[in-house]
């Protein structure tokens, strides 16, 4: 693994190091509230489901709405403001937690507000990376950052279940209020420059004039939609539990769940190579064909650990594709674009697994399980094949040549000599 930037860069250091805590707290959270709602409704599927449909809303217009306040606001400060607001919720939920009747009618409206807030925060984090990394290491920095994301997804998940089991909500709760304040004090110590004077303020003007943007870069739009059709196509962990009662052993559900992590954490360790390609538009395509290729041979297999090992083939084949499309992103917008165009990629990889989920699902109930799964991965690949054809400039991207990554590297050596 590179680990350049965590070497060189000091601010790197200290976003890596407030996302691992945070990550942490943050699926005690994910896995409290479900489980919280379903014992004070008495296991109700329907109010479990609610809470994610109390999230979408939020999480969609906050998206969009903080991708144009990170272009037009000092990102730091969002990200603090936001940290806190995220601890309050937190706080809220702890409180209620402690009383003799908790609320449901709280675990929705926090959830509502966790969501909105983090989708506001979100898209001023990924911008700020650019930033606080050297341009030929942003290739490495995704790729840390996805180990990170993925070493969190296969440890937090079982330790947070545990911890409300063992110690019950509101001290899971007070653990992640802990977690917050030490990511805040990471944070603080941050010290990336502030937007420029001349920034465009936040408005809807500002929104459409992202999307303008994003649209007239077919190489920008490659990354977005190979990726929608990835998750539409393929993304079926709606069928996991099918899949494992058909096989007679209900209790493997949990492995396939875990699969795809154990795959990207793989892959993440291993990624040094991603540092020396330079067609990374071609990288995705041949990554997201591997993906869809990868769910359609588990449709196939007989065996629990057959399917295991082609769902972590996926995942390591999905991590691949977003090192090389965040690098494509990190590369080639301009600083005052990459909120924006941040909350436009927060759109895509949000909604592509929810629209996957309810694609499997229609299918599963058409012609059952077997057939959701390779159709989609078949489909997957067709869709990615079909895109590669019409969309040339983002097949043949090439960081070495490209026009829009010469003149950011050039942009930023200007900048990284005017300081020095």
């Amino acid at each position: 693994m590179d680990l350049g930037p965590l070497r060189d860069s000091r601010d790197f250091r200290l976003l890596f190091g407030s996302g691992m805590i945070t990550m942490f707290g943050t699926f005690l959270t994910l896995v409290a509230v479900p489980l919280q709602m379903k014992e004070l409704t008495h296991g109700s599927y329907l109010a479990v489901g609610l809470v994610s449909v109390a999230e979408f809303v939020p999480m969609v217009v906050c998206g969009l709405w903080g991708g144009a306040i990170a272009d037009a606001l000092d990102r730091r400060k969002i990200i603090l403001y936001t940290e806190v607001g995220l601890c309050v919720t937190v706080v809220a939920l702890m409180v209620n937690a402690m009383l003799p009747e908790p609320q449901i009618w709280v675990l929705y409206v926090v959830g509502a507000l966790s969501a909105g807030l983090g989708s506001l925060q979100r898209p001023s984090l990924e911008s700020l990376m650019p930033r606080v990394v050297r341009h030929d290491q942003l290739t490495a920095a995704a790729a840390l950052t996805s180990f990170r994301w993925n070493l969190g997804a296969i440890v937090a998940p079982g330790l947070s279940g545990l911890i409300v089991i063992w110690f019950g909500f509101a001290a899971a709760y007070g653990i992640n209020v802990a977690t917050f304040l030490f990511s805040l004090a990471l944070l603080w110590l941050v010290k990336a420059p502030p937007q420029s004077e001349d920034a465009p303020p936040a408005s809807i003007r500002a929104l459409v004039e992202g999307v303008r943007y994003a649209v007239g870069r077919t190489d920008l739009m490659g990354t977005y939609l190979v990726d929608i059709a990835a998750m539409v196509f393929a993304f079926s962990t709606a069928l996991y539990p099918f899949l494992a009662d058909e096989l007679g052993v209900p209790e493997a559900q949990g492995l396939f769940f875990s699969a795809s992590a154990v795959g990207s954490l793989i892959a993440s360790v291993t990624s040094g190579w991603t540092s020396h390609v330079h067609r990374h538009g071609l990288g995705v395509v041949v990554a997201a064909i591997g993906w869809g290729a990868a769910v359609a041979l588990a449709a196939v297999m007989p065996t629990v650990w057959g399917i295991f090992a082609c769902l972590a083939l996926a995942g390591a084949a999905d991590m691949i594709s977003g090192v090389f499309r965040s690098t494509i992103w990190n590369q080639t917008i301009p600083d005052e674009f990459r909120g924006r165009l941040a909350g436009i990629e927060l759109l895509s990889y949000t909604s592509g697994p929810m629209l996957g989920n309810a694609r499997a699902s229609l299918m599963g109930q058409l012609g059952g399980t077997r057939f959701s799964l390779g159709a989609g991965g078949l489909l997957c690949v067709g869709a990615v094949v079909a895109m590669a054809g019409l969309l040339p400039r983002f097949r043949d991207y090439d960081a070495r040549t490209d026009e829009h990554a010469v003149r950011e590297r050039a942009r930023r050596e200007a900048h990284a000599g005017a300081e020095t």
